[in-house]
């Protein structure tokens, strides 16, 4: 029976065994797909950006040990990376300038080339392609993008414009990664899909601790292995030593095999199983991340600012989450605090916050309220409790004479985007959780901007107006050097949504749980909610050996 379980995860395996919820889709990270973030933990454990983050979330040296920022004559932004001269591929052979310009190119051809349009040039090379330009024409511009080896230790990058936040996406965004310009070069399209989606002989190379030696689609599972050549080995401890053996693996049941002692760690992906759990193995990461309650702008009530704000004053975020998570974090801000340039406590004050008579007072007589409001919340069971916030945010709202429909659709994102045939969205209100892409303001603000995928319809409020106002705070903060000045463009932005407009309610930045053995050494989730395999270690009471033995399935 245990040979035929295919998938099911019950299959002895050496080393350490981690469930993860999904499977990669691809290995190939300067290609993608819109489905990236089920390609991080491999990437994240496989390879290194020119620079990565600290534990205050700050921009550090990392590929590169150094760089100089600089505007040239025409205004553009250039940085001017130095390498570090002690990183090799896997294979042992050094990481070189050329890697990244091939791999930004090859970025720039793949399936998430939006992600580049900061380089200067990128957007002729993203137009040529969005016609279905010639290939010659599209190389050539390519050649013109702002990304150049001045020789084997030096890479300069020029932007369209200043970018604040560009540092903290090369720590993160893995199209930004070099890749192995010397086997890949010169390969037929199909020949450099084999490389990635067939591992064998040492291949893909990594710089990071850890190197894909398998990936087994059928059997959903990804076997990582120890690079001794790395120059990113996490220092060990007294009595640690690196783990050798690392498999991913997808399994529907992975918390039962987590308690039978077949797998090390397993995410807790439910909010009803937290709420009773008291295993002393059970971990906690704060996310950088926001769960919000969405307005639809556009149909009354709601089109009303002043009813808007009037119903985030009537939310009690500390009683919407008592006892439905072990901690939590509430919150009426958009920028979790320990993001850099967040919020200062003062700036927040001046956002909605609770005051149950003063929205009892503003809702009162307010014209549309005399109907039930449709709340829209994704069904299911997830590690945030939507459906008991759901219900408890009606119940508050009751309490200001707003009476609340809750909604569970396994449509969710379907339900929110649907249009009445009078042309607004369909619903009023909706929760929906946002997560940082990298540790800087802008990633939070991108999907309130006009082309984001915030569904709030807010780009029609004030005839345009105050989102073109917010839009210009948003430019002028990513371009501005000054990080000061900067955190207080963020914050008027800020004041804007949430304050000014109240498009959206924040309510509590969600935490991360998971459960994982104490021998696991810095096995953890980062704040961007992926699976952290960088500072894995092993150790003194086990060794790998040891695990393996007597793991029959």
């Amino acid at each position: 029976m245990a040979a035929a379980c295919g998938p099911c995860g019950f299959q002895p395996e050496p080393g350490v065994k981690v469930v993860v919820p999904a499977m990669p889709t691809t290995l190939d990270w300067s290609h993608s797909d819109p489905q990236s973030w089920v390609n991080y933990p491999v990437m994240l454990a496989t390879q290194k950006g020119l620079t990565t983050l600290g534990a205050d979330h700050s921009v550090q040296p990392g590929l590169a040990e150094r760089w100089e920022r600089e505007a040239d004559a025409a205004g553009h932004e250039v940085y001017t990376f130095h390498l570090r001269e002690d990183v090799t591929w896997s294979d042992g052979s050094p990481v070189t300038a050329r890697d990244f310009v091939f791999g930004w190119h090859r970025a720039l051809l793949g399936r998430e080339r939006g992600e580049m349009a900061d380089l200067q040039g990128s957007g002729e090379v993203l137009a040529l392609q969005e016609h279905g330009a010639p290939e010659a024409e599209v190389k050539a511009a390519l050649s013109r993008v702002g990304v150049e080896a001045v020789d084997a230790r030096t890479l300069r990058v020029t932007l369209e414009r200043p970018r604040s936040y560009f540092l903290a996406r090369l720590a993160n965004v893995y199209l930004f990664f070099p890749a192995p310009s010397a086997d890949l070069e010169g390969k037929s399209d199909e020949a450099v899909r084999d490389y990635f989606d067939r591992p064998r002989d040492g291949r893909p190379l990594a710089v990071g601790p850890y190197r894909v030696e398998r990936w087994d689609r059928a059997g959903e599972r990804v076997r990582l292995v120890y690079n001794p050549r790395s120059a990113f080995i996490p220092p060990m401890g007294p009595g640690e030593t690196p783990a050798p053996v690392l498999t991913l693996m997808k399994s529907e049941i992975g918390p039962a095999l987590y308690e039978r002692g077949r797998v090390d760690f397993v995410f807790v992906d439910s909010a009803a199983a937290l709420r009773g759990m008291k295993a002393a193995d059970l971990k906690r990461e704060p996310l950088l991340s926001t769960y919000f309650l969405g307005f639809n702008t556009e149909r009354p009530p709601l089109d009303r600012p002043e009813v808007r704000r009037a119903l985030a004053r009537a939310l009690d975020r500390e009683a919407l989450l008592a006892g439905l998570l072990p901690a939590a974090r509430a919150t009426n801000v958009l920028l979790p605090p320990e993001l850099p340039d967040a919020a200062t406590p003062e700036q927040a004050a001046r956002l909605p916050r609770y005051e149950p008579e003063r929205a009892k007072a503003e809702l009162a007589g307010a014209k549309g309220l005399d109907r039930p409001l449709r709340l829209v919340v994704k069904a299911g069971d997830s590690f945030v409790p939507e459906e008991a916030l759901a219900e408890r945010i009606a119940a508050q709202f009751a309490k200001v004479g707003v009476q609340v429909v809750v909604d569970s659709r396994s449509d969710f994102s379907a339900e929110v985007a649907r249009r009445t045939p009078q042309g607004p969205r369909a619903y009023d209100l909706f929760l929906r959780r946002l997560g940082a892409d990298y540790a800087h303001p802008n990633t939070f603000f991108t999907l309130f901007e006009r082309q984001g995928n915030h569904q709030t319809g807010w780009e029609t409020q004030g005839g345009g107006e105050p989102m073109r106002r917010f839009e210009q705070l948003l430019e002028e903060a990513d371009g501005d050097p000054d990080p000061v000045h900067a955190r207080e463009l963020y914050a008027k932005a800020q004041e804007v949504l949430v304050g000014e407009e109240a498009v959206i309610a924040p309510l509590y930045h969600p935490d991360r749980y998971f459960r994982a053995r104490a021998r696991l050494h810095g096995l953890d989730v980062d704040p961007f909610n992926f699976l952290a395999l960088r500072a894995l270690r092993l150790g003194p009471d086990e060794t790998p050996s040891a695990r393996a033995e007597g793991q029959g399935p």
